[in-house]
This record gives C-alpha cells, structure tokens and sequence, in this order.
C-alpha cells in the first residue's frame, strides 16, 4: 500500500464503509479516536452526526438546571472549573502545544494536558496540529475554520465535526507525539471528560449526604459544574475561530482577517487579542501592552515564579514598534 492511502498517523484506513458500518465507526470513534475509516469518508467536508452525538448531548443536558435547580456550590464549581480549564487550554493547550512560547516539565505538561482534555475540546495533540495549520493557512481556502470563506457556523463548530477534521496528523505536532501518554489521551480524548464528570456526581452525592448545607447533590453537580461549564468553555474558546476574525480592531497588518477584541480576551483570559497573536504568534503574552488584560499571561507568571514554567518569550521591541495604535 502506498503511503499516500495511509492516513496521517500512519494506520490504513478501513474499507468503504456505508450505512450501519459506518455508524459503528462513528460510535467507536466515540472513545477512540484513532479508529480507522475509509479514504472518501476522511475527505468528507460534511457533518458526520453519528460522531457529533456526543456534542449535540452536551448542549442538551444543560436544560437539566431545570430539573436539579441551582445552589451557590454548584455554580461556584462550574465557575472554577471554567477558569481553570480556560487556563489549561489558553496557557498550554495554546500557548504552550501549538507554539511552544515557554518551557517546562515533562509532568506539568501532562498534567495541564490532561486538565485540558477534560474540556472535551478533544486531545492536546489534535488541538496544536489544527491549531499550527489555521496559522499557516489563515482566511484562506485551506484554513479549517475561517469565517471568511465557510461563514461564521462552520468556523464557530462545523469544521471539526466533519471526518476531515477527526484525525490527528502527528506530522504537524511531531515534537510532543513522541511522548507516549501525550498520544495516549489524545487518542481516549473522551477519558478526561468523563472522569471529570463521574467525580463531580460523586462529589455531589458526598456533599448531599455529609454537608446538607450546601444544598446540593450529584445531579446538580453533574449538570452545573460539568456540563454547562464545559458548553459555556467550548463556546467561549472558539469565539477565537469565528468573531475574532469578524469583529474588533487591527493594530497590525496582517495577511488573514485577525481582530483585537477586550470582550474576547476577557471571556478567554487574553487570548482574544487575536491580531496581536497573529502578527507574532512567538510570544507566550497576547495583550501586548499593560491595558491589554491578559489573565493567561498573568497566570504563566505566577506558574513561573514558583518554577513550574520557565523560559517565558516575550515580546520584542521590535514588534511593538510596529504597532500603529
């Protein structure tokens, strides 16, 4: 078989598959992402809503707050695990996998990649590869989300609920597929999630039992601080893909559509200085300059000064010469 029928981590696809083999293949790739499917399926541009089950059922569980209510512990909850997931994709999913902007341990970075896993924003290394080919091909034909030419509901979610975009090419990300856990939880990118959502209905039914104060229980748990906190993640990050291209100023010229947007940068912590990342994206700092709030930024920071992160990049003089406002 010639390389070229091979698909981009190496393994042979499957047969053609139509009807009933083909929804068993979306239903495996539920929990492994690195089940084989055929070469016409990979080259579809289409939604494949076998596979988008999973997606449709997180937005729907959210009208579950209607059965289980609200308490202050479980909005509490959904709040710090937005921030700190935010945190995990932004610093290092971002920052850190896609553009290698600092430095750190072997540990930290499977920690944090793990952290982000749970965000159902699938695997690290499926993130940084898609994320290196939007930059190398931005607004252009051949950039997996632009708004410019697909419009805002493929670039804001359609993109990556097509066979297309399933698949990690390991080729983009070759300098983190050689650590073998990073591979494993990118491959079982579901086990995060669902590890997460099982703690937090068992901490529920912890709490209901031994702290009735709290006024919660393990649906609430479930409903608030996973599911609506995960859905509310999921749309504030890929605001990136979609408005950011649309809405905001430019302070730097650059090739694509890329805006600088403060309601964006506040939503993710930082990252929707997106003009300025795009005109240098070596930096681990988005908000260029000190009104540009920057919450990753401020996070790397601290990570640093207690020795967890190192190396930070910062911006260049040269860059910021080049502004124009």
């Amino acid at each position: 078989m010639s390389e070229s029928s091979k698909n981009s981590d190496g393994r042979s696809p499957a047969n053609s598959q139509t009807g009933a083999p083909r929804r068993l293949s979306a239903l495996r790739q539920w929990f492994d992402s690195a089940v084989a499917v055929s070469a016409d399926t990979l080259a579809a541009e289409r939604v494949d809503w076998w596979r988008a089950v999973p997606f449709i059922g997180m937005h729907l569980a959210c009208f579950g707050v209607f059965f289980t209510g609200v308490s202050t512990t479980a909005l509490w909850t959904a709040g710090l695990l937005y921030l700190l997931r935010m945190f995990a994709i932004t610093g290092f999913y971002h920052r850190y996998f896609a553009h290698r902007t600092f430095r750190t341990s072997r540990v930290t970075q499977f920690a944090f990649a793990l952290i982000g896993a749970s965000s159902a924003q699938r695997g690290p290394l499926w993130w940084a590869a898609h994320h290196r080919d939007h930059h190398r091909h931005a607004d252009t034909d051949l950039d997996p989300h632009s708004p410019g030419v697909r419009g805002f509901l493929w670039s804001h979610m359609g993109w990556f609920l097509t066979p297309c975009a399933f698949q990690t090419d390991l080729r983009r990300i070759a300098d983190f597929a050689k650590y073998p856990e990073l591979r494993w939880l990118d491959r079982y990118d579901i086990v995060a999630p669902l590890a997460l959502a099982t703690s937090l209905f068992l901490l529920g039914a912890i709490l209901a039992h031994v702290a009735p104060e709290l006024q919660t229980n393990g649906e609430q748990m479930l409903v608030l601080g996973f599911f609506v906190s995960t859905t509310l993640l999921f749309h504030a990050t890929v605001t990136i893909n979609s408005l950011a291209h649309r809405f905001g100023s430019r302070r730097f010229s650059t090739r694509d559509d890329s805006r600088n947007n403060a309601l964006l940068a506040v939503l993710t912590l930082g990252e929707g200085w997106h003009n300025n990342h795009h005109f240098f994206p070596g930096s681990a700092r988005q908000g260029f300059f000190w009104w540009e709030l920057d919450l990753t930024w401020i996070g790397l920071r601290a990570l640093a000064y207690c020795g967890v992160v190192h190396n930070l990049k910062p911006v260049p003089a040269w860059v910021l010469s080049r502004s124009r406002a």
